[in-house]
């Protein structure tokens, strides 16, 4: 029973470990298998107010998604060897694993969910520094190592939102005044004075 609490804590060290050196750390460079995080997770997150996308997509694509869900195959078929002499933490480190996938999954498709169920990563994704909050399920390492940095409900936050809602008052208002202009009647040219068709006339015929 031991083996619980021992991946419990295992399986928060791992997240940090893996998500500030491998997908980012090598995740930074393209070309490279980890570059999905990085490239196309991340710069998803940033545009759409950290909805992604690609956790829309069926598993049987080969996106980010897809990516993330192998590595963690990969990490669980690593364990399987170590069930019979240790069932509870391997059983346990499996539970961490699929638990890390469902609530990752869900904080992409509900922002307004992460805000509220995991701050932590909404504050990796949305805030200023996203080289800080490298724990996804639960804080706990962050704590431990310094790298906590709190973004929602700060002064920051407030900064970026009134900046955020400025800009798309400015969008706004330039799709408006196209409208408008696209709407307005082009003006009819005036027709020529009777007399005026006359002399023309006239010249014409000289």
């Amino acid at each position: 029973m031991i083996g619980i609490p021992i991946a419990l804590a295992a399986g928060n060290i791992t997240e940090w470990v893996i998500h500030k050196h491998v997908l980012h750390g090598k995740g930074k460079k393209k070309g490279t298998f980890w570059s999905f995080h990085w490239h196309e997770h991340h710069r998803n997150a940033r545009q759409n107010e950290h909805y992604d996308p690609c956790y829309q997509r069926p598993l049987t694509g080969w996106n980010a998604q897809t990516k993330e869900a192998v590595g963690l195959v990969g990490m669980a078929v690593a364990y399987a060897p170590l069930f019979p002499i240790a069932p509870f933490f391997t059983a346990t480190a499996w539970y961490c694993m699929a638990r890390y996938y469902r609530v990752h999954k869900r904080a992409h498709q509900d922002p307004a969910w992460a805000r509220e169920h995991l701050p932590w990563h909404y504050d990796h994704h949305m805030g200023p520094n996203q080289d800080a909050n490298w724990c996804v399920t639960h804080p706990w390492f962050d704590e431990i190592m310094g790298t906590r940095v709190p973004y929602i409900g700060t002064e920051r936050e407030r900064q970026d939102l009134e900046r955020q809602a400025a800009r798309a008052e400015r969008k706004r208002a330039r799709v408006e005044a196209a409208a408008e202009a696209a709407a307005e009647p082009t003006p009819a040219k005036p027709a020529p004075k009777r007399g005026a068709r006359a002399r023309t006339s006239v010249a014409t015929a000289s």
